[in-house]
C-alpha cells in the first residue's frame, strides 16, 4: 500500500514537473522570440529611415537636375532664336544684295545702250566715224600750232644749244680727267703653260678619261694639240675658265692626274674662286669708299670681276661709272654719294643674269630691293639704259657716266657680246629639259655637251632627249653652220668597306 502511494505520488510529481517544465520552457521561448522580434523591428525601422533619407536625396538631385535641364533648355531656345534672327537678317541682306546687283546690271545695260545711241547720232550728224573724227581734230590742231611750235623750238635751239653743248663738254672732260681706270679686254680663252710636252699625255689620260673628266666638271674645253708646251682652255664663262686653270695648275704641280684627284682639285678651285670673288667685291667697295653694304651683295659684286660685257670687264666698268657719276654729281650739285653707289651697283644684275630670267636691270632692281638698298640708289641705277624714265638728277648722271665709260675707244666689241649671248642661250635651251644636270657649250658654240641624271633618264629617253634638244635649238636659235648635241649619261656606284 505504501508502495502504491509512493508510486502514485512519484507519477503525480513527474506529471506536475513535466507540466511546470513545459510552461517554463514556453515562457523562456516567448522571451527569446520577443527579443528577436524587437531586433528585427529595430532593423526594419532603421532601414525605413535610410530608405527615406536616400529617397529624399534622390528627390533633391532629381529636382536639381530638372532645374539644370530647364536652364539648358532656356539657353538652347535663346540660341535658336538668335540663329533664326541672324538667318533672317542674312536672307534679307542677300535679297538686298541681289537686288542691287540686278539694278547695277540694268544701269550698265542702259548706259551701254545710251552710249551706242549717242555715238550713232554723232556719226550720223557728222557723217564721220569715231576714228575719222579723232584724226580730223588731231590734223586741225597740228596744222594750227605747227608753225608756232616750230618757231619757238628754233629760237630755243639757237639760243641754248651752243651754251649747253659747251657746258656738257666741260663737265664730261672734267669727270673723265678725275677718273683714270685702266681698261682690259677679256678674251674667251685662257692659256696654261706646261713644264714639258710629255705631261700632255697624262692630262689626256688613258682613252681620254682624264680630259673628259676635266671638261665634264669644269664646263670648258681643253685644247692640248695646238700650242707647244701649253694647254688652251676655251669657254665663254670666265669663272669656269679660271676654275679650270687653277685646277689644272694644281694637278700639274701635284703630278697625280686621275679622275678622283681631278674632282678634288676642281672642288678646291671652286672654293678658291669663291674666295677671290669675295675679295674682289670687298676691294671694289673699299676703293669706292662705300660702307654698310650687305656682305652677300659684296659677293655678287665680286662676281663681276669674271664677267665681261662687249669685252669690257664689268667690275672695272662699274668702278669707273661710280667715279664718273660722283665727279659729275659734285659739279652739278647732286647727291654725290647716291650717284656713286648707284654707279657701282648699276650692273649688279649681270652677276646672275645667266642663271635668272629677265634683263640685268630688272634682276638688279630685285637684288637691291632684297638687300634693303636705299630707294634713291635704285631709282638712280634703273634708268641707265633708259628702260625706265628718269626720276632724279642722279639717274641722269648715272646714265651719262655709263655712256662715257662704254664709249672709250676699244672698250667694247659688239661681236664678242653677241657670241657670248649665243653660247649662253645654247646652254639655257639644254638645261630647260627635265633631268638635265648641267650643260656646257664648247667648240665656239659648235657643240653642246649635256650631262643628265642617270636615275631619271634611261638609255631610250636619253636618245629622245638629244633629238628634242637639237629640234628646240633649230626652232629657237639662230646660228651659222650646225651644232652637235652630245648627251652623256654616266652612272657611278660607290660602296665602302667597313
Amino acid at each position: 500500500m505504501n508502495v502504491f502511494i509512493l508510486l502514485f505520488t512519484g507519477v503525480l510529481a513527474l506529471f506536475a514537473g513535466s507540466i511546470l517544465g513545459y510552461f517554463a520552457r514556453q515562457s523562456i521561448a516567448k522571451k527569446q522570440v520577443g527579443t528577436v522580434e524587437e531586433r528585427l523591428h529595430k532593423k526594419i525601422s532603421q532601414a525605413q529611415k535610410e530608405a527615406e533619407t536616400i529617397l529624399e536625396g534622390a528627390q533633391q538631385q532629381a529636382g536639381q537636375r530638372r532645374k539644370e535641364l530647364l536652364e539648358t533648355e532656356k539657353v538652347l531656345f535663346k540660341r535658336e532664336r538668335i540663329l533664326d534672327d541672324k538667318l533672317s537678317q542674312f536672307e534679307l541682306k542677300e535679297k538686298e544684295f541681289q537686288r542691287r546687283v540686278d539694278q547695277l546690271k540694268k544701269i550698265k545695260q542702259d548706259l551701254e545702250a545710251s552710249r551706242k545711241e549717242t555715238q550713232q547720232k554723232l556719226e550720223k550728224i557728222g557723217k564721220l566715224s569715231k576714228e575719222e573724227a579723232r584724226k580730223e581734230i588731231s590734223a586741225l590742231a597740228e596744222k594750227d600750232y605747227q608753225k608756232d611750235l616750230t618757231d619757238r623750238l628754233k629760237k630755243l635751239e639757237a639760243e641754248g644749244w651752243q651754251r649747253f653743248e659747251k657746258k656738257a663738254r666741260e663737265l664730261t672732260a672734267l669727270a673723265i680727267q678725275k677718273v683714270a681706270v685702266s681698261q682690259a679686254q677679256e678674251l674667251t680663252t685662257t692659256t696654261v703653260s706646261l713644264p714639258s710636252e710629255d705631261i700632255k699625255g697624262r692630262i689626256i689620260g688613258k682613252e681620254g678619261r682624264n680630259i673628259r673628266t676635266l671638261e665634264r666638271l669644269t664646263g670648258v674645253e681643253f685644247v692640248v694639240d695646238e700650242s707647244p708646251e701649253a694647254v688652251l682652255i676655251s669657254g665663254f664663262d670666265p669663272i669656269r675658265r679660271q676654275i679650270a686653270k687653277i685646277a689644272l695648275q694644281k694637278l700639274i704641280a701635284d703630278g697625280r692626274i686621275q679622275p678622283s684627284r681631278i674632282e678634288e682639285q676642281v672642288e678646291q678651285a671652286k672654293a678658291e674662286i669663291s674666295t677671290q670673288i669675295k675679295e674682289a667685291g670687298e676691294t671694289a667697295v673699299y676703293e669706292a669708299g662705300l660702307l654698310n653694304i650687305d656682305p652677300k651683295l659684296v659677293q655678287l659684286l665680286g662676281r663681276l670681276r669674271f664677267r665681261t660685257s662687249y669685252s669690257q670687264n664689268v667690275l672695272a666698268h662699274s668702278l669707273e661709272v661710280a667715279f664718273l657719276a660722283e665727279a659729275l654729281a659734285q659739279e652739278l650739285g647732286a647727291d654725290a654719294k647716291v650717284a656713286k653707289k648707284a654707279g657701282l651697283l648699276h650692273d649688279i644684275g649681270k652677276s646672275i643674269d645667266r642663271q635668272v630670267e629677265g634683263s640685268h636691270i630688272d634682276i638688279g632692281i630685285k637684288i637691291l630691293e632684297k638687300f634693303g638698298v636705299e630707294k634713291e640708289v635704285i631709282s638712280a641705277m634703273k634708268s641707265h639704259h633708259e628702260d625706265y624714265p628718269y626720276e632724279s638728277l642722279e639717274a641722269t648722271i648715272v646714265q651719262a657716266a655709263d655712256a662715257i665709260s662704254a664709249s672709250r675707244p676699244g672698250a667694247r666689241r659688239d661681236n664678242l657680246e653677241n657670241y657670248l649671248k649665243r653660247l649662253s642661250d645654247l646652254e639655257n635651251v639644254a638645261t630647260s629639259f627635265s633631268g638635265v644636270e648641267k650643260a656646257y657649250a664648247i667648240q665656239a658654240g659648235r657643240e653642246i655637251r649635256v650631262f643628265v641624271r642617270p636615275e631619271e633618264i634611261d638609255e631610250w629617253a636619253a636618245k629622245k632627249m638629244a633629238r628634242d634638244i637639237a629640234d628646240k635649238i633649230q626652232e629657237e636659235l639662230r646660228y651659222p653652220g650646225e651644232i652637235k648635241v652630245t648627251l652623256i649619261r654616266e652612272s657611278r656606284v660607290v660602296e665602302y668597306a667597313k
